[in-house]
């Protein structure tokens, strides 16, 4: 995972800031000893190292994205490796499929998700949840109307499981979680996440090119 010490001058997050818990994603990228702001233009998204998704509703974020022409902007710089976290409805946002629903998506991940799999908000819970690449002690995952994931690619490595589903999965530069760890004391996610970012930047600066992008 990301050390804390001597990364905030380097890396800049941004979290999708058309509707969801943004501040609670910031809150916790400092937390984890980093900068984070909401992105809600082409602008913003250049200048950013790596991108959150957060919960929200999908099908509103999915029109919010076309109103401000961001959805091309955004696959665009995925599929050219910027890092990507989608929580809960950005699970859904980012996957290829939603399972008996003709929604539209990003498709930057090779997964089909099923929408509310573990009931509605009176069935939210916290669980224990083993994730073995966080370390031995399991993560207090927070699960909101969440999704999880029914069918997935042969790239795509499962991290994490609840009920035999899929919960927490990772396609290269591209990581998903049906539950909220912006909303746990435990930064352990962000700081996996974190993680990706450092590598990507690492890799960006020896082939001679950065993460981030001029806007013309």
């Amino acid at each position: 995972m990301a050390p804390k010490a001597g990364i905030s001058e380097r890396i800049s997050i941004g979290v999708l800031a058309l509707q969801g818990d943004v501040d609670e994603h910031i809150a916790a990228m400092r937390r984890a000893g980093v900068s984070a702001a909401g992105v809600k233009t082409r602008a913003d998204l250049a200048r950013v190292d790596g991108l959150i998704v957060p919960g929200g509703e999908s099908t509103t974020v999915m029109k919010l994205l076309a109103r401000f022409e961001l959805g091309k902007p955004l696959q665009e710089r995925v599929r050219a490796g910027l890092p990507l976290w989608g929580t809960c409805m950005g699970t859904i946002v980012v996957a290829r499929e939603v399972v008996g629903l003709e929604q539209p998506t990003l498709g930057l991940i090779d997964i089909a998700v099923r929408r509310n799999a573990f009931g509605r908000q009176n069935d939210s819970a916290e669980v224990a949840l083993p994730i073995p690449v966080l370390g031995a002690e399991p993560f207090p995952a927070i699960f909101i109307r969440a999704p999880w994931i029914e069918r997935q690619g042969r790239g795509v490595q499962s991290l994490a499981e609840r009920d035999g589903h899929s919960v927490m999965v990772r396609e290269r530069n591209v990581l998903c979680t049906s539950f909220h760890p912006e909303l746990t004391a435990d930064t352990r996610v962000h700081e996996y996440f974190l993680s990706m970012v450092l590598e990507a930047s690492q890799a960006g600066r020896a082939a001679g090119i950065g993460n981030r992008q001029d806007v013309a």
